[in-house]
């Protein structure tokens, strides 16, 4: 009983501690490539299997799955986006299924496995032309919450009502 319990408790810590994507695509995935060099002339790895994450920026649903435009972040050890101010530019990334627009909806984190696919116009931008990359698989992660702006603590001597003295 003992030997299944730790059993359990050893493949959930090991669950937990997992990249963002399967190892089958994180194994194809040619890490050489950085989304920089995509961004300068897509046409030249099209085909080519990249993980890239950032923040989605705008979502769009069409007949053929979801258009997705993302702000590019470079990703952290476990292929999660990191939280900087520094950007690669955007991308849109084509996914066949529909997506819940609720869910994935601007500001959210995601990573995906996917392949180049060439040039796309920009979904905020129509002028604007971007890296497109059909996803194979998409990861989104947690929102995370805020921090409070305020004290945690309650003041024993605030009044919520102000000061209503009638002298």
């Amino acid at each position: 009983m003992k030997n299944i319990i730790f059993a359990i408790s050893i493949a959930f810590l090991f669950q937990g501690c997992t990249y963002a994507i399967s190892r089958e695509y994180t194994r194809q995935a040619d890490r050489k490539i950085s989304f920089h060099d995509v961004a300068q002339d897509p046409e030249l790895y099209k085909g080519k299997l990249v993980i890239i994450g950032g923040t989605i920026a705008q979502v769009r649903s069409t007949d053929h799955g979801t258009l997705l435009e993302v702000e590019e972040r470079s990703l952290d050890y476990w292929g999660r986006p990191e939280r900087t101010t520094k950007t690669g530019g955007r991308f849109v990334l084509s996914h066949p299924a529909h997506l819940n627009t609720l869910l994935y909806a601007p500001g959210r984190e995601i990573t995906a496995a996917a392949t180049v696919e060439g040039e796309a116009t920009a979904l905020v931008d129509q002028d604007l032309s971007l890296p497109l990359f059909l996803s194979k698989e998409l990861k989104l992660w947690e929102d995370e919450r805020k921090a409070r702006t305020g004290p945690a603590w309650f003041d024993p001597l605030y009044d919520p009502y102000g000061s209503m003295r009638t002298e």
